[in-house]
């Protein structure tokens, strides 16, 4: 079971994140397109207060044409931030990169991705201090 007190401290996770970004990018995402099993994209926001561009390694899962990504064991992570200020955002999965806007699941919706969402993700859930959400990617037309 996941134990909060197994999380590591943000300057590594930073350190970590940085790394995976570069070799995810330099290989067109042979390196880094899985983690635990799970496939991973990288989401690329914009700083709510910079305004800057902002990517991370995000672990994500398929529900038709829309990627479903959630925090996990970090709360309100700055991207999560970004995206309620700015829905839209980019992602990069494997060597195709694409314009996409992010809504919040909530009611029926979260209820049916919750049966489909990995066991690990339940675990984070019950760690959690609060529910959290599972974003929905859609690539904009």
């Amino acid at each position: 079971m996941f134990r909060s007190t197994n999380v590591p401290p943000m300057w590594l996770l930073r350190i970590f994140s940085s790394l995976h970004v570069l070799a995810y990018r330099l290989s067109g995402g042979r390196l880094g397109r899985t983690m635990n099993g799970m496939p991973v994209l990288l989401l690329t926001t914009t700083g709510r207060m910079t305004g800057k561009p902002r990517t991370v390694p995000v672990v994500y899962l398929r529900d038709g044409a829309d990627y479903v990504i959630t925090p996990g064991v970090v709360e309100n992570p700055a991207w999560l931030l970004n995206l309620r200020v700015n829905p839209q955002a980019r992602i990069q999965v494997g060597v195709s990169v694409m314009p996409v806007g992010a809504h919040e699941a909530n009611g029926e919706e979260r209820r049916r991705l919750w049966v489909r969402a990995p066991a690990y993700w339940h675990d984070y859930q019950k760690a959690a201090k609060s529910e959290f959400p599972f974003i929905l990617l859609r690539e904009n037309e």
